[in-house]
């Protein structure tokens, strides 16, 4: 097997400041979670802009070039960018950040899907709230369509390769794996791909073991065993943790943070990411994994290195 590559997700779009004390949302506070995580075992960040003042999601290029380079002058993590958003971004904003930072890797989206939080809203009272635009933010994701067109696919394919950034497919289903096996014959993606199996979301595929092996069996099929390496990203707990260990038995990489799971134990708030990523580590260990370092996950993936990026 690989070393095992370690992704922290370190804030997120859809994790609310409300939910937990210990959120990062400054870029200052976000590079400082990186370095945590890269010192616990993370070979990979990946990142979110947050309005510093607000904590709301942001898709601004300055606010991620902040991030970027505060965390490149501390640590030598990957860090991943992203290309997802909230139902107030499209995807023009949402992709801007790629040509913009020309980061090493980044995250693409492999297909539309319902991506709902509606049911934390029930959760708190209007007073409960640490700012005011978190309760109809929630709310609002009842009706949200989270939009991946196969036009925004391939726009999104052709500046990751003018950039010379890797992307990290998410599918959070199995027809997503079918999108990529379009991409590749349609030549806008080339072998070795990095996808990664996002479940849990409200409106995407469950968190369960069968679904692991399912998509890990429909993506051998579809690709070839050779020609792929795969991560697994179980939202909530204690599925973050269960299904990363099912990956590290089975070859797979593993991805944690406070944009999947708040919790270390059970009722327990981790009070960093670093603690989910030291967790990962325990278990990678007593199962004779071992962690892979930033630079040998990026020959793992493929990766231009960092001294190619714009920031």
């Amino acid at each position: 097997m690989d070393k095992l590559i370690i992704t922290a997700a370190l804030t997120g779009n859809i994790t609310l400041p409300t939910q937990t004390p210990y959120l990062p949302l400054t870029p200052q506070q976000i590079a400082e979670e990186a370095e945590r995580c890269a010192d616990a075992g993370a070979a990979s960040v990946h990142v979110h802009g947050r309005d510093p003042g607000t904590g709301k999601p942001t898709t601004d290029p300055a606010v991620y070039r902040e991030i970027a380079t505060l965390i490149k002058a501390r640590s030598n993590v990957i860090v991943c960018v992203t290309t997802g958003g909230t139902m107030e971004m499209t995807a023009a904003e949402r992709i801007r950040v790629v040509p913009a930072l020309k980061p090493e890797l980044a995250t693409f989206n492999m297909g539309s899907i319902n991506f709902s939080i509606h049911p934390i809203a029930e959760r708190y009272k209007d007073s409960d709230y640490k700012y005011p635009w978190e309760k109809d933010f929630a709310a609002g994701t009842i009706n949200f369509i989270f939009r991946n067109t196969f036009g925004d696919i391939e726009h999104f394919c052709k500046t990751m390769i003018e950039n010379n950034t890797r992307p990290e497919h998410e599918a959070y289903d199995v027809g997503h794996l079918y999108n990529i096996q379009y991409c590749i014959r349609r030549k806008l993606v080339q072998f070795p791909i990095w996808v990664q199996f996002v479940t849990g979301i409200l409106g995407a595929i469950g968190a369960d073991l069968e679904n692991i092996m399912f998509m890990k069996q429909t993506a051998d099929r579809l690709f070839g065993p050779e020609n792929y390496k795969w991560s697994v990203i179980g939202a909530g707990y204690p599925a973050e943790f269960n299904l990363a260990t099912l990956s590290i038995m089975m070859g797979g990489h593993v991805r944690v943070g406070f944009e999947d799971n708040i919790f270390v134990r059970k009722g327990v708030l981790a009070k960093s990411n670093a603690e989910l990523v030291e967790k990962v580590v325990r278990i990678a260990r007593e199962l004779d994994r071992e962690i892979a370092t930033p630079d040998e996950a990026r020959q793992i993936l493929g990766l231009k290195g960092k001294d190619k990026v714009n920031y």
